[in-house]
């Protein structure tokens, strides 16, 4: 279960206040695959991260009983001058995992070669990107955050991501953000609409593409206006 509690997240953007998250409030239930809409610069990437806890709501919470992965295939977090192989070392001793385990998982699904037991500053995006969702694979989580993250690398390792991923949802839900529809239709079972600040939740997910697509033909003039308190 994740629930959202008066989540509000303000960014100041040259001189203006923009508000990503207005009070939001929601309830994602236990097991659930959540398609997460919304136009480009909505804010869904920035609400998976506070969902996470890698980024902090200006006011609010997040809470869970169940364990909730960093946004799927992130490599920010990643210490530029540690090898591959001793960042995975040193995520493995944060979320309390066999570190051997995971290094040998991470090496095998990476497919790094030598350049796994080199510094990560000098990985090209691609091979970040194999760290990062090998990492991700590698440890069980009861939710799993998504960005799009299937899109990275080539054929035969989106392939793999997707089907690794799909077996890892056989026993854990999901909050995905995707623009693909049949990728969200596929991995999905509710949706959530992400606009101006606002997100409505519907537990039909054809009811949220629906709506999503409805948002997305209306011309996107300025934001809406911002809470009387936040304004300040």
């Amino acid at each position: 279960m994740i629930r959202l509690e008066n989540l509000t997240k303000i960014y100041r953007l040259k001189g203006r206040l923009h508000c990503v998250a207005d009070n939001l409030n929601a309830y994602f239930p236990t097991g659930s695959s959540v398609a997460l809409l919304g136009r480009n610069g909505a804010g869904k990437s920035t609400l998976l991260r506070m969902i996470a806890g890698t980024v902090s709501p200006t006011s609010g919470k997040v809470l869970s009983n169940g364990t909730i992965s960093w946004p799927v295939g992130f490599a920010g977090s990643f210490h530029p001058e540690l090898t591959g192989a001793q960042n995975v070392r040193f995520v493995a001793r944060i979320y309390g995992v066999d570190t051997d385990e995971l290094v040998d998982y991470v090496a095998d699904f990476a497919e790094l070669g030598a350049h796994y037991h080199q510094p990560f500053m000098s990985y090209s995006s691609g091979m970040r990107s194999r760290l990062a969702m090998g990492t991700s694979m590698g440890i069980h989580f009861d939710t799993y955050l998504v960005d799009e993250v299937t899109s990275v690398g080539d054929a035969d390792f989106r392939a793999k991501s997707q089907r690794v991923f799909n077996e890892r949802m056989s026993t854990s839900g999901a909050i995905v953000v995707s623009h693909s529809m049949p990728t969200i239709r596929g991995m999905c079972n509710m949706g959530a609409v992400l606009d101006r600040g606002h997100l409505t939740v519907c537990e039909d997910l054809e009811e949220a593409i629906a709506l999503h697509e409805a948002i997305l033909r209306v011309p996107h003039s300025a934001p809406a206006a911002q809470p009387a308190q936040l304004t300040k």
